[in-house]
């Protein structure tokens, strides 16, 4: 989303994704692609920096969210319980795994 700014002052985000057309004659209109259109305070290049900018952050974020090492989930299980450690989990409280059946209808 971008933040602009109604001529009366008030101001509203856009998904830059639905602009259709930015328009200036002499105030900026942005025309969405469902034919809604917004008389905005920002000049036509304040809009699309707005929008340059906000692309940006999400190819940012993307590449940061891409070199983040992975977290495991869950921690891999023991082989085998250490015998001193007492808060070991004994392998048969486990309930052995049950295969799925789809319901017969």
């Amino acid at each position: 989303m971008i933040v602009v700014t109604r001529l009366a002052g008030g101001q509203f985000g856009v998904n830059p994704d639905l602009i259709q057309r930015i328009d200036s004659a002499p105030d900026t209109i942005l025309t969405l692609i469902d034919g809604t259109k917004y008389i905005v305070a920002e000049s036509m290049a304040e809009v699309i920096d707005r929008i340059q900018e906000q692309r940006a952050q999400i190819l940012a974020r993307a590449h940061e969210i891409q070199v983040q090492p992975r977290m495991e989930l869950v921690p891999d299980l023991p082989s085998e319980p250490d015998e001193s450690d007492d808060s070991a989990e004994p392998a048969d409280q486990f309930a052995p795994p049950v295969p799925f059946r789809p319901r017969s209808r």
